[in-house]
């Protein structure tokens, strides 16, 4: 073991020993050589509450919770603090949000219960009971899953959940536990599997059956989604959770009249629920009434004044313009020190976009980083490990292995692939072929990274892709060919080409070509720094986490560039690029460019991409409702003082 590991070892059993002196001693040798370290940080915090010194916890467990924003032990310990305190409100809350982060914490439970009964709250105080004795219930191997779930370590997790259910396979709650395990890796088609089996064994279990319409949504079954809401809601009408749930799937089965019906029954049940006011702002965005979604989002934070959510929503419009009143009212929010982690992370990009357009550049620079900052420390994102994963494409995919392949995989000619960076113009390009009568638009399918996901097989830090391509036969490359076409058909309305616009695609290039040796892949390029920062300034709903610092976006974009020149050696005219400033000058000839490399005839529609109707999901989908604009062009030039390290990071490919 390392040092740190043994002084923290050391330090754990200090404090199991009751000698709390002697652990925060060795907990503070260890941050004295990093003073970010989670684990020192926690212990620390400990012992200075166990031995009153108050103030010094607190000032642990304030550096722990901007290292690890999210961790459920960090806020129970701030729990225990407060309540040693005398702060019972304080303590209430912070337990509530260790429940929110790792439900499994039986100690907040408990601890919580008599606080709300003091404070009159019987019911919630009768429902931590329950919580806390629900999980005392729980087979221990169960309640360390969902510790390690939560605490991000998803491989042992994985590990010892599926261990538990060799000698329990029909164990109702560990099939759930490893699907949600599943959907967060990426495994969709097992969470799927396990969520559909747990739903016949337990078919009254509503946790195991809205679970299972998640897996279905992300694995973009939508219509069997609504299917399972629909059952849901025919066992209950009035149940509002069910009525919110048949919207949210009637929405992505694109029955926008009956998600407005059912959102609309809930308000008439939960009159000014922000949450369902937040998503019914999104499907009227979604459907192109601005207005009204404008109109919705607004009534969500009158509602709730620190709904995060709906001012982010307005702010991702990117076409609306805070007035100085819900200025003022963000700032004040994002003041409050007990203000929810999501909650201030979308306030804080909501401020940076706010400031941005009034050309009040250093106060928009300094939200969007806080706003970074904190999503940074939530995904704990490493652009070491993103680049060597990158560089194994390149390493793995050479020429041999696609001249020992020729010939092989699934040969229609279907798929369109629009991939690059997010904030690359990849939804403009959609949007012109989407307008033309042979090709459908669909969304960003998640199949070929599910693929990817699975070709690496299942050891812990033992990755067998890409090196597995070698190994692939001429037979499984064509049934991974002919199962994208067939799992991909219920996207489509009936056009010959459909388009796939994943954009984190480029890593898999040399996949797809094996599987889908006729499919067109389109590059969708923008200029560095207007790429870059504009993802800085996007908070993305999930994926995408190299976006979260200036250093990581710029080496992701050097990253991507030296790929896609890989791809541009080994697969010679495979892949067509479309730099987005080349569609802005001169929009007729980039259209006719793309139709041709597909193979499509000119139609005129394509050039009034901004006049279809289809529905458009993505963060872009009010500016591609519009002509063809410059308005994001060179908006990084005013941030300038500010984006050194977005320079270093990009080295030769900055300006």
């Amino acid at each position: 073991m390392t040092n740190r590991e043994d002084t923290l070892s050391a330090a754990q059993q200090a404090l199991q020993a009751g000698d709390f002196a002697r652990g925060r001693q060795l907990a503070d040798d260890v941050l004295a050589e990093d003073g970010k370290d989670g684990e020192a940080l926690y212990m620390a915090a400990v012992a200075a509450r166990y031995l009153k010194q108050y103030d010094d916890a607190e000032r642990y467990l304030a550096s722990l919770h901007g290292v690890m924003p999210e961790y459920g032990r960090a806020w129970q310990e701030a729990g225990h603090l407060a309540k040693a305190r005398g702060q019972s409100a304080e303590a209430i809350s912070a337990y509530a949000s260790a429940t929110r982060f790792n439900p499994a914490l039986e100690a907040s439970w408990r601890a919580m219960a008599p606080l709300l009964t003091e404070a009159g709250r019987m019911a919630e105080a009768q429902s931590a009971i329950a919580q806390a004795d629900r999980i005392a219930g729980l087979p221990k191997e169960l309640v360390a899953v969902t510790h390690h779930f939560h605490e991000g370590r998803l491989l042992r997790a994985e590990e010892i959940c599926r261990h538990y259910l060799r000698s329990h396979p029909k164990d109702v709650e560990g099939m759930r536990l490893l699907a949600k395990i599943g959907m967060q890796l990426g495994v969709l088609e097992d969470a799927e599997f396990l969520l559909d089996s747990a739903a016949a064994f337990e078919p009254h279990n509503i946790q195991v059956r809205l679970d299972y319409i998640d897996a279905l949504r992300r694995r973009q079954k939508f219509e069997k989604a609504r299917e399972e809401a629909e059952a849901l809601y025919r066992q209950d009408p009035e149940n509002p959770l069910f009525q919110s749930r048949l919207a949210i799937e009637s929405m992505q089965t694109g029955d926008y009249d009956k998600a407005f019906e059912l959102f609309d029954a809930v308000l008439a049940r939960l009159p000014n629920d922000p949450a369902t006011l937040t998503s019914r702002g999104h499907a009227l965005k979604t459907t192109g009434r601005q207005e009204d979604a404008v109109e919705s989002y607004r009534a969500a934070f009158a509602a709730k004044p620190d709904h995060g959510d709906a001012y982010y929503a307005l702010a991702n419009l990117k076409t609306y313009s805070f007035t100085d009143s819900e200025i003022a009212a963000m700032r004040e929010q994002v003041a409050r020190p007990g203000l929810a982690f999501m909650d201030r992370v979308h306030l804080s990009f909501a401020l940076g976009k706010a400031h941005e357009d009034r050309g009040e550049y250093k106060e928009s620079f300094r939200h969007y980083e806080e706003g970074n900052a904190l999503k940074r420390a939530q995904t704990r994102y490493s652009a070491d490990a993103m680049s060597e994963e990158l560089a194994k494409q390149a390493e793995f995919c050479t020429p041999e292995l696609f001249d020992t392949h020729a010939g092989s995989g699934h040969s229609a000619p279907d798929p369109i692939f629009i991939l690059g960076l997010p904030r690359a113009g990849s939804t403009l390009l959609e949007q012109i072929l989407a307008s033309h009568s042979q090709v459908d638009g669909t969304l960003e399918l998640p199949n070929i990274l599910a693929l990817a996901h699975r070709l690496r097989g299942r050891k812990a830090g033992q990755s067998r892709y890409p090196q597995i391509l070698h190994d692939l036969t001429r037979e499984q490359l064509s049934q991974f060919g002919e199962k994208f076409i067939e799992d991909t058909r219920v996207h489509r309305q009936g056009a010959p080409f459909f388009i796939d616009k994943m954009p984190n695609n480029f890593r898999h290039i040399g996949l797809i070509h094996l599987i889908l040796p006729n499919a067109k892949i389109i590059d969708a390029r923008r200029a560095p720094m207007d790429c870059c920062f504009s993802g800085f300034k996007q908070l993305f709903a999930e994926g995408q986490e190299f976006t979260y610092g200036l250093e990581e976006v710029g080496r992701y974009y050097s990253d991507y560039v030296a790929l896609m020149d890989h791809w541009d050696r080994v697969l010679p005219g495979k892949v067509l690029r479309v730099d987005h400033e080349d569609v802005l000058d001169d929009l007729e000839g980039q259209t006719r460019r793309m139709l041709e490399y597909c193979g499509l005839p000119f139609e005129e529609a394509c050039l009034d991409f901004h006049k279809s109707d289809r529905a458009v999901r993505t963060a872009s989908s009010e500016q591609v409702r519009r002509p063809i604009n410059r308005s994001g062009q060179d908006a990084w030039k005013p941030f300038e003082p500010w984006l050194d390290p977005l320079k270093e990071a990009l080295g030769p490919l900055a300006p």
